[in-house]
């Protein structure tokens, strides 16, 4: 085995401790997914500091995935998909239709120079932005305009819904109450569980040749066990999923040019100006739902938020509306749009730039 020149393990130990800072810092900011910004700022900064920088593991990446898809897989059982009961077909016609939505917001984005069709659609997908900026880069797509955007979208939402949420829809901040942490089987057993989920999912889905297989497969295979009840209640570990989510902003950061910064600057007006109408179509999209399901206008406008699950969940809980609904409809699109981003990056690559 070649030994690793002392030089390289410290470039690769300070990017580390830089991105566990700036995890620190964005989390006491209440920034979401705050690991994977640190990890994307930390790579940032490294990226731009000289003309080489150290590169993440191709394993480390696929295990990285593997622990999103995992995460993401565990949000699904039977009880909470049982909340959508008689409503499924306009549920799942609201789902399609902001997935139609948010690729059409995606080829509008290529209105700006330099951005591929498959980069604007993913930049677009409403729902699991981890899991689409996790799966970009080996589905074609720039996964640093992606990242950026997806979590624009994100912080945009995690800004304006409480206010939209209270101003439009009339909810109360004081109406519901916390809702206690299930307990769970503890650490150990969630981390034997993540990883065999993950060897698991991704060794099948290698067997069948899905694409990403080490994000897609762990995400079949922890929802299967989830919905067959095996799992025991066991989720993946805090501080593996943190340290999954920094992985990922890392290896997105460390692919930073100069170049690409100019281009994405120059995209953000644009982008902007589609977010919000992306937001406001699929609000208009949740008056739809209440229209053909009854239920409350606030319940629908919470499940069609395009993004930002946990601050749904948060916010659908402290105004007392129906969470298990938010949440089931919330889980089916993000597993639509995981599922359905390889079959739209195949189509759109063969589209020209």
């Amino acid at each position: 085995m070649a030994r690793v020149p002392p030089r390289r393990l410290a470039d690769a130990a300070g990017v580390v401790a830089g991105a566990a800072l700036a995890s620190v810092l964005l989390d006491v900011a209440g920034l979401p997914s705050a690991p994977l910004f640190g990890g994307l700022l930390a790579g940032l900064v490294r990226g731009l500091a000289g003309r080489t920088r150290p590169a993440v593991p191709r394993a480390a990446t696929a295990a990285a995935q593997a622990v999103v898809g995992v995460s993401i897989g565990t949000l699904v059982d039977l009880a909470t998909l049982a909340a959508i009961g008689e409503d499924w077909l306009p549920v799942l016609l609201v789902t399609l239709a902001t997935l139609l939505l948010t690729v059409a917001a995606g080829l509008l984005l290529r209105l700006q120079p330099g951005i591929s069709p498959v980069t604007g659609a993913f930049a677009m997908i409403a729902g699991g932005a981890s899991g689409i900026t996790a799966m970009a880069r080996d589905l074609g797509a720039d996964d640093r305009m992606v990242a950026v955007l997806q979590y624009l979208r994100v912080l945009l939402i995690v800004v304006l819904m409480p206010v939209v949420a209270t101003a439009l829809y009339g909810a109360d901040p004081g109406a519901g109450g916390t809702v206690a942490a299930p307990d769970g089987p503890g650490p150990a057993a969630g981390a034997a569980f993540t990883a065999a989920c993950g060897v698991a999912g991704y060794g099948l889905a290698r067997l069948v040749r899905l694409p990403v297989p080490a994000l897609l497969g762990p995400m079949l295979v922890a929802a299967a066990v989830d919905l067959g009840g095996l799992s025991g209640g066991a989720t993946v570990p805090g501080a593996v999923e943190a340290v999954a989510f920094g992985v990922i902003g890392l290896q997105v950061g460390l692919a930073f040019s100069r170049e690409s910064l100019r281009t994405i600057g120059r995209a953000l007006p644009l982008a902007l100006a589609i977010i919000v109408g992306l937001v406001a179509a699929c609000a208009g999209l949740g008056a739809v739902l209440a229209a053909a399901t009854g239920v409350p206008q606030l319940d629908a406008y919470l499940a069609t938020t395009p993004g930002g699950l946990y601050a749904v969940l948060a916010t659908a809980t402290g105004t007392g509306a129906d969470t298990t609904f938010v949440l089931a409809v919330q889980v089916l699109r993000l597993f639509v749009m995981l599922l359905a981003a390889p079959l739209i990056a195949r189509r759109l690559r063969r589209r020209p730039a």
